[in-house]
């Protein structure tokens, strides 16, 4: 099993929404059970929207289109931009090293969730468990 260690750089996050719920990474890492929304860190060059583009696509072989940006805050004190998107083409599927790393201590699971699941899966940074179903009328 392979860890997956994230540059310390800015974040693009990618947030794709179907019906009333969005897609969201079921993490256990390190005896600790939460949530994150697919995303990761911007490389030298890349704007902050291929950079979400790119981690959906990695992380859940999603492609999309970015809509608009949805808000910016932080994660885990990096700046963090997430951004709505649109045009969502395939099935989600664990893919990269997600699915590389994957295993029972460090497991990676794509789920659909609504604002009702937030709080008990944990979605981290904790201010996306109120802002997302204001800002998406979840």
């Amino acid at each position: 099993m392979t860890a997956i260690v994230e540059k310390q750089g800015p974040r693009a996050v990618a947030v794709v929404r179907r019906d009333h719920e969005v897609l969201i990474i079921k993490r256990y890492y390190d005896g600790n059970d939460y949530a994150v929304l697919p995303g990761g860190s911007v490389e030298p060059g890349e704007t902050f929207e291929a950079a979400a583009l790119r981690e959906l696509w990695e992380e859940s072989t999603l492609s999309a289109r970015v809509e608009r940006e949805l808000l910016s805050g932080h994660h885990n004190g990096r700046e963090a931009r997430y951004f709505l998107m649109t045009d969502v083409v395939g099935t989600p599927r664990l893919s990269g090293p997600e699915l590389e790393a994957n295993g029972p201590d460090n497991s990676f699971e794509l789920m659909w969730s609504g604002p009702a699941d937030f709080a008990p899966l944990g979605l981290h940074p904790a201010h996306l468990q109120t802002d997302l179903p204001r800002l998406l009328d979840l």
